[in-house]
């Protein structure tokens, strides 16, 4: 495969409700990302944006920030769902041979929304979205059977929860960083049994951009690029009664093609750190499993052996996770984003030492219906 990297990232800081419209929000992201690349708008040959008319609210909902992204004389193209599918698809624009650089841009404003309306509407319309499921609601549901077959508890959930909203405090970005207890999280309201307050994410807003290059477009920037060593997407089933919940086969293809691809043969040893779409805390440790971290049922065992906190075997989410900061759409490319910071050497305080390879994770779909996963390194 030709050699793809990332020359370029830049998000803007994540909250609750911002009064800035989605299109200066794009424009913030993709301009910090064209400074840190080094270049303009005039080293970029096509643009990708990730938009979502549910979310946005209007039809063709692109069409409302591709002035923002810089559109104006480019090629242009949306995708519909994570940011890290986004760049997936911004990286095929270059590899088909067509352009040499890609900007991809993401946006969420959350807060203009009404999540569990929105989310219901993913799912079948004849028999499941009557019965007003949504994505926290089903959320439980693959958490309850994930407990059963792994025998992981509620307290290691709330494991993973402590750890990130921590992991958050280097983050100058994140949303929800703070100081939690095991005690505290259980103790949190109920939302959908077994999850409470604290095991799920928050509505945000904010924007991503990163650019895109080969090693010829890659000539045109200040900034060295880093190169994209594995990638691959994979989705499951549509309808939920179709999938085992309590396992992720999506991700184990995905994954296991991206570290083909990258010469990943042990994960846990060959990765330095992982950004992991977190949506959820059970999600967490049941994604290491997919991605073959750890046996099945063996995810809580990493995360009572301390082995994904910051400076333990492979730091998982140093950069406070989805579960401090979700703004859909956006929250896979944050995660790519903070992985290519982390290879840089560039992520202040929440830096790994040592980090040359490091792992981003994005999802699409109820239950992580699909997976994207890359590999990043210098």
């Amino acid at each position: 495969m030709e050699k793809v990297g990332i020359v370029g990232v830049g998000q803007t800081t994540y909250e609750r409700s911002k009064e800035a419209p989605v299109d200066e929000l794009v424009f913030e992201a993709a301009s910090k990302a064209l400074k840190d690349a080094g270049g303009d708008m005039g080293h970029i040959d096509n643009i990708i944006t990730v938009s979502n008319d549910f979310w946005d609210g209007r039809t063709i909902s692109s069409m409302a920030i591709q002035d923002a992204a810089g559109s104006w004389g480019k090629d242009i193209s949306t995708v519909e769902g994570d940011g890290t599918f986004g760049t997936f698809y911004g990286m095929m624009r270059i590899l088909s041979g067509s352009f040499d650089t890609t900007l991809v841009v993401s946006h969420m404003k959350g807060s203009e929304g009404i999540m569990n309306l929105i989310t219901n509407a993913m799912f079948d319309p004849i028999y499941q979205r009557s019965l007003g499921i949504d994505a926290t609601s089903s959320a439980a549901l693959q958490a309850r059977l994930y407990m059963k077959m792994s025998g992981a508890t509620e307290e290691d959930f709330a494991r993973v929860s402590v750890k990130n909203h921590k992991n958050a405090k280097n983050n100058p970005l994140a949303q929800l960083a703070m100081d939690i207890t095991v005690a505290d999280v259980l103790k949190s309201k109920k939302i959908a049994e077994p999850l409470k307050l604290l095991d799920c994410s928050p509505i945000s807003d904010g924007a991503a951009a990163v650019v895109l290059a080969n090693e010829k477009g890659a000539k045109r920037f200040k900034n060295s690029p880093v190169w994209v060593k594995g990638v691959a997407h994979c989705s499951d089933a549509y309808s939920l009664g179709y999938r085992d919940l309590s396992r992720a086969p999506a991700l184990a293809e995905a994954s296991g093609r991206a570290f083909k691809m990258a010469g990943i043969k042990n994960p846990l040893k060959d990765l330095d750190v992982a950004e992991v779409y977190d949506a959820y805390s059970y999600m967490e440790p049941m994604w290491y499993e997919g991605m073959g971290l750890a046996k099945e049922g063996g995810g809580k065992d990493l995360i009572r052996s301390g082995a994904t906190e910051m400076g333990g075997e492979l730091p998982v989410n140093p950069s406070g996770g989805v579960l401090s900061a979700h703004p859909v759409l956006v929250a896979g490319m944050a995660r790519l984003i903070e992985a290519v910071l982390q290879v840089r050497g560039e992520a202040e305080k929440r830096q790994v030492k040592g980090a040359k390879t490091a792992l981003a994770h994005g999802i699409n779909g109820p239950c992580g219906q699909a997976h994207c996963v890359f590999i990043v390194g210098s």
